[in-house]
């Protein structure tokens, strides 16, 4: 599998850092696609990432809807 090339065009929220890896919500660039929503845990320099999830704006705006009715 050749490598996928990723360009992070902005980050939105950057969590805590939890071991090795903190997560970010970016907006990124896959390859030649649409930039989409991303949210996966990434190293201090961003030379390593984990799995994550990929969002369309619709998607992002949905969960978005849906977290705003839970209570913590």
């Amino acid at each position: 599998m050749p490598d996928l090339k990723c360009e992070i065009l902005e980050t939105l929220v950057e969590l805590p850092k939890s071991g090795k890896y903190h997560k970010e919500l970016n907006l990124i660039k896959w390859g030649d696609n649409s930039p989409k929503y991303d949210l996966r845990g990434w190293s201090d320099d961003r030379s390593e990432m984990t799995k994550g999830i990929t969002l369309s704006k619709e998607e992002l705006i949905t969960l978005k809807e849906g977290l705003g009715g839970i209570e913590l």
